[in-house]
């Protein structure tokens, strides 16, 4: 499993770096109130994403006691990664106090490890293969129905970002992520891992579209207005043309590196 991921594990954190600076240049006044009240997760996040690349990295070149440890630090590190990304995203979404303990972001940090374990299980059937197939599909069966079950516990918690994209055009959003999750459950059943690993990523992406839309003109819901928190328009010009630049070249290299690691790990 490790030397299916090694090539490509630091992908999805260059997008990390990205949406932290693209904040902090183009909505400093939402990124000084993200980050000072979401400090204690963000830093445990970060500090779990360079445990994780230390066990990924070292692990082969260890030995006996560490590695077995390094094994161990591994699944640990990611997840608590996952679960503290959902608490910031959940902590965001309630629109209330951005300290202390709620649960609406507890349910999204499971709820975010969940969607997270089942890519894992079909990232796992496409890359190993049959060695462990049956154990993957049955993993990423029971994640499908546990993240379905955080999903909707978390609308009912919160309903109110989703009465607000079930008005105009945002209805066909809503209608196209309960397609989306019906389909995952075929692809499941009938399909490839490709095919699950496919519309599970484009779920991901419906559900912030359909988060973004319920809260607009919002940041940070009945706190931090999108417009009024925006940078001068210098900046956003300055910033806007770096990541036109930028954002294509990161996406062509990522497609060259997953092109080329692709197929079953030997």
């Amino acid at each position: 499993m490790v030397h299916s991921i090694l090539p490509v594990w630091d992908a999805n954190e260059t997008w990390l770096v990205l949406v932290a600076g693209g904040l902090l240049a183009l909505f400093p006044a939402a990124y000084s109130s993200l980050f000072s009240a979401l400090y204690l997760p963000v830093f445990i996040m970060l500090l779990c994403l360079f445990l994780r690349a230390l066990a990924l990295e070292y692990r082969a070149q260890a030995a006996g006691e560490l590695r077995h440890w390094l094994d161990k630090l591994l699944p640990l590190s990611s997840a608590l990664a996952a679960f503290c990304q959902g608490w910031c995203a959940g902590k965001v979404m309630e629109g209330q106090s951005l300290f202390g303990f709620s649960l609406y972001a507890l349910l999204s940090g499971f709820g975010l490890m969940a969607i997270y374990l089942m890519l894992g299980c079909c990232w796992i059937r496409w890359r190993i293969g049959e060695s462990v197939e049956e154990r993957a599909n049955t993993l990423a069966w029971f994640f499908w129905v546990v993240a379905l079950v955080l999903f909707l516990a978390l609308i009912l918690l919160n309903p109110d970002p989703w009465q607000q994209t079930w008005h105009g055009w945002g209805k066909a959003i809503c209608l196209f992520i309960a397609a989306l999750w019906l389909m995952l459950l075929i692809a499941l059943y009938r399909l490839g891992p490709k095919w699950q690993i496919a519309i599970t990523l484009a779920l991901i992406a419906a559900v912030m579209a359909g988060i973004a839309w319920g809260i607009y003109p919002w940041l940070i819901p009945q706190q931090i207005d999108l417009h009024n928190s925006a940078a001068d328009q210098v900046t956003q010009i300055f910033v806007l043309t770096g990541v036109a630049i930028v954002m294509p070249i990161t996406l062509i290299y990522h497609t060259w590196a997953f092109w080329v690691f692709h197929g079953k790990v030997k």
